[in-house]
């Protein structure tokens, strides 16, 4: 009897879907029916819930990060460092620089673009407005930081209209003030926090429970000034500005901006909406073509309501682990049968807030929900501390402590 040629699998992106469903599907897979690559332009795995520590100084990359090559070779799977061009999903290929590869299975795990030029002097590196999502700008906003210590005055904290990644604006707002409080610094520094949600603790999800009454008993206990619905204008080295023709003094604005889908998805025709993002089903398979899944930041989902300042949904992630787990198991019932996971996924997050910190879950995260949870202690400050270096562990290994 001929044996079934082996099913080639190819990965986009080396973060927390690429390398979880790279993981998964060896697992799931016998090694002698599956050929699984992953390509990442990146050569290293970055812990990107760490970026706010990196950008206050309390960690550097190298801490957060480690090479991907050596661990996936270590797993018995191809890795191939380069930058994806675009993808061919009517002819099943890949193309990358100096390289086309064919595909039986295409998970496209390539997370996000900064639509930085959304907002005039965004920034960072073409403006003097810094942001928390990426290595490069986070290590920017930390020598800003080390310059502004210097000569402090007026910092301004949020988020553009359209932004989806909203928790490390409250994440960096809280520990600013909590470092200023630490150098004796926070009478010579007014915060102020601007968001487009039309109220705290929106998160792109409609609310968590009690987070709106928490979170603005926190701000206005650690004198912050917050400011919702509000739209992003123009950032300037002594200002931010907003739509309505209000303005706030700033020497320092760190402004999460409006993600887009990256180019080499978005330039690929029939893949992508016209934001760059992918339409999935329940089971994370692409809706026009059975043989691609996507996970994380690069699916599209829908905002889950009409707010006055957009405000997009958010892929944490937690929930790109879930994403990238699920789409690896449906791989699997394709190609030797078996029952399709179809589970909406749950959002779990731990806020570090400079001297505490507060865990959030809500289940599932789009409303109506069966479970919201929230609670604030220490004790959850040493879990995100203590859960940062296990999760770099777990990546780097392709094991678990944890069921």
């Amino acid at each position: 009897m001929t044996s079934s040629p082996k099913k080639r699998i190819v990965i986009l992106g080396g973060s927390f879907g690429g390398l979880n469903a790279a993981y998964e599907l060896r697992r799931l897979l016998p090694k002698e029916t599956r050929e699984i690559i992953l390509v990442s332009k990146d050569e290293r795995f970055v812990y990107i819930p760490s970026l706010p520590w990196v950008a206050m100084g309390h960690q550097t990359l190298e801490q957060i990060s480690f090479p991907l090559a050596k661990p996936l070779a270590a797993q018995g799977l191809e890795f191939l460092h380069g930058e994806v061009l675009r993808v061919e999903p009517e002819a099943s290929k890949v193309h990358l620089e100096g390289r086309t590869l064919d595909y039986d299975y295409l998970v496209i795990a390539t997370g996000h673009r900064s639509a930085n030029e959304a907002v005039p002097g965004l920034g960072p590196f073409d403006g003097p407005g810094h942001s928390l999502m990426s290595p490069p700008e986070a290590q920017e906003a930390r020598e800003s930081w080390k310059r502004f210590i210097e000569a402090p005055g007026p910092v301004v904290v949020g988020c553009a209209p359209g932004a989806s990644c909203i928790g490390p604006a409250y994440e960096f707002a809280f520990e600013i003030d909590h470092e200023l409080k630490k150098r004796r610094m926070r009478h010579k520094v007014p915060i102020t926090f601007v968001t487009p949600e039309p109220f705290l603790g929106h998160f792109g999800v409609g609310g968590m429970g009690k987070a709106r009454q928490f979170l603005e008993g926190e701000f206005e206990h650690r004198d912050i000034r917050y400011l919702t619905s509000a739209a992003v204008s123009r950032i300037t080295e002594q200002s931010v500005e907003l739509a309505d023709g209000k303005s706030f003094e700033s020497r320092y604005a760190l402004i999460i901006p409006p993600l887009a889908g990256v180019r080499a998805v978005a330039q690929s025709p029939g893949l992508a909406n016209p934001k760059g993002f992918v339409p999935v089903d329940e089971g994370f398979r692409h809706k026009s073509f059975p043989n691609v899944y996507v996970v994380g930041v690069a699916v599209a989902y829908p905002p889950v309501e009409t707010t006055p300042v957009p405000v997009n949904f958010p892929k944490t992630g937690h929930m790109t682990e879930q994403m990238a787990k699920a789409a690896a198991h449906n791989i699997a019932a394709d190609i030797r049968g078996g029952g399709r996971l179809e589970r909406p996924p749950f959002v779990e997050c731990i806020m570090d807030m400079g001297d505490t910190a507060a865990h959030m879950l809500a289940d599932p995260v789009r409303p109506p929900r069966n479970r919201v949870e929230m609670s604030q202690g220490r004790r959850w400050l040493w879990a995100k501390r203590l859960f940062a270096p296990y999760y770099l562990w777990k990546m780097k290994t392709g094991r678990s402590w944890l069921a």
